[in-house]
């Protein structure tokens, strides 16, 4: 058996990676991937059995190892490696503390080298979860869910904030993959995957909004100076700040990239006169811009593709991001910064960016400037001025099938107003749509990891306009997903109660017939249709 992978949404054929993944994951790293998986169902087993809570320490590592299996984040090898091991040193400490060990292969299974590991996952994969496929699906759901939880807690965790109850709840879901459980019991795991996700990105909204300020309505140019410049993508603030601090009154400037543009829309940010505007678009488009960017590239989280020999010796990742053979920039020692001069002096021995666009983006609508603008909004609403709010929200990708959200967006009536948040708005937003009173029709919360604020917006919406169902709101969902930050922001919604979303551009190729049957009959999940027709539908509120 070759490596098995399903877990975002441009699997070949939509039915499965089975010998290099079309994100350019090898056979090898996925193997490990799925190891290291296997060794944190090990380390929850064992802290389950012994009765004891996790150490905030242990569940910022559970995070983080997490982290690292996420799609397009890590691709070294040797770094996957270290983490296997901290996940068996971890398990062996909790087991040793046990009477009473629980017999399950990975608490007692010891590897010693790569090979090792590598031959293990032939039986610790996705397909090993339960022979019975619906079952699988569900655990499935479970998994990728909270995969995508603990990229968000990671984040929050990095800026000093920690709930223990999401490390709890770590424990009960890992350990609930490795036993045999019947479909409603998945079910009501699955639908409180949801509830932490949730958790988890309230917990990182605080993080970034105490330690930076609330976003604010920003102007944010995509031209470039005549300076040379470094970029940073990903989405890690705390290494945005870092790098700020490090390259003011260098001579260099900062360009954000992708998911690390709703950066500009923090105050703590505005102040540094070398932050200068956006380059590029989205992340499957980096090779084309990091090439012609000539400057240094910093990478803090996923997403990465295959590094290109153009911009290789100048590309660098930090944080859970890793990819064979470029350099990896560590955490600082003893809680200090990192130490970003390497790229400050290789910037300065290259060529100002390449432009390749002039223009302005809009964005910084996060939960707290649209509840500002809530009576602007609601008396819009009750003039009629705004019919509908469109939620296209999540994630790109590369298939030509993303056209339809493109479309959508321009065919959308002009008294409709799209909420977005992710590298899915990269789809539109740089479409001349106009604005609505002054409202502009597409309102930018921010990252992904930003998602938090949507669903502020529509419960707060449903409080002013004294609703009992929040699918009573004139909002209608058309979702894009392609990783599991974006199944956990799925499982949020649904934890909700949030009904009627459109999922695209195809449904999870994990969901099986059943479980997607199921999912349909709880909450009327459905996949994207036509651009005319879900345009119709939706505005018509169906």
């Amino acid at each position: 058996m070759g490596m098995y992978c399903d877990q975002c949404q441009e699997s070949v054929k939509n039915t499965g990676c089975i010998a290099r993944g079309v994100c350019g994951k090898s056979e090898v790293t996925a193997k490990l991937q799925d190891v290291l998986v296997y060794m944190l169902e090990g380390v929850a087993l064992c802290s389950e059995a012994s009765g004891r809570k996790l150490q905030e320490e242990h569940g910022r590592f559970i995070s983080e190892a997490l982290f690292v299996t996420v799609t397009n984040t890590n691709f070294d090898d040797g770094a996957i490696v270290d983490k296997i091991f901290e996940a068996l040193a971890l398990r062996d400490e909790l087991r040793s503390s046990l009477t009473d060990v629980p017999s399950h292969d990975c608490v007692t299974w010891t590897g010693e080298s790569k090979e090792e590991f590598v031959q293990k996952a032939e039986s610790t994969g996705v397909e090993a979860l339960s022979e019975n496929e619906d079952l699988r699906s569900l655990k499935s759901l479970v998994l990728y869910g909270m995969k995508g939880l603990a990229a968000y807690t990671d984040h929050a965790s990095v800026l000093g904030y920690n709930d223990a109850s999401i490390y709890d709840f770590y424990v009960k879901a890992l350990a609930a993959l490795t036993k045999d459980m019947d479909a409603e019991r998945l079910t009501a795991l699955v639908l409180e995957t949801g509830e932490y996700a949730v958790k988890a990105m309230a917990l990182l909204d605080k993080a970034n909004t105490e330690t930076y300020g609330n976003p604010e309505v920003t102007t944010v140019k995509t031209g470039v100076g005549t300076k040379p410049g470094i970029l940073i993508s990903g989405h890690d603030l705390h290494d945005m700040e870092a790098l700020l601090k490090q390259t003011e009154g260098t001579g260099v400037d900062v360009y954000t990239h992708c998911e690390m543009l709703p950066a500009h829309y923090y105050p703590a940010f505005k102040k540094y006169t070398h932050f200068v505007g956006n380059y590029g678009s989205s992340w499957w488009s980096q090779d084309k811009e990091f090439e012609s960017f000539n400057g240094p590239i910093l990478m803090t989280t996923n997403c990465i593709v295959p590094v290109r020999e153009s911009y290789r010796q100048r590309m660098f990742t930090t944080g859970n991001a890793g990819y064979d053979g470029l350099r990896h920039i560590p955490a600082g020692k003893n809680g200090d910064p990192k130490d970003f001069s390497e790229l400050v002096e290789l910037a300065k021995t290259c060529q100002p960016p390449k432009e390749i666009e002039n223009g302005e983006i809009v964005g910084g609508f996060a939960h707290n400037q649209v509840i500002a603008l809530a009576d602007k909004v609601v008396d819009a609403v009750k003039s009629g001025a705004i019919k509908r709010f469109v939620v296209m929200a999540g994630c790109d990708g590369r298939h030509n099938s993303r056209q339809y959200f493109t479309d959508v967006a321009g065919a959308l009536p002009e008294d409709t107003v799209i909420l977005t948040a992710g590298c899915a708005k990269y789809r539109y937003n740089k479409l001349q749509l106009g604005d609505i009173g002054g409202i502009p029709r597409v309102l930018d919360a921010g990252q992904c990891n930003d998602s938090y604020s949507l669903a502020v917006i529509a419960l707060k919406l449903k409080e002013v306009f004294g609703l009992d169902d929040i699918n009573d709101l004139p909002i209608s969902y058309d979702i894009a997903w392609y990783e599991q930050k974006a199944v956990a922001v799925l499982l949020a919604l649904l934890s909700l109660g949030v009904k009627g979303i459109r999922l695209g551009p195809t449904l999870p190729e994990f969901l099986t017939p059943n479980v997607a049957s199921v999912l349909v009959e709880k909450f009327d999940i459905k996949p994207i249709g036509t651009v005319e027709g879900d345009v119709e539908a939706m505005m018509a509120g169906a």
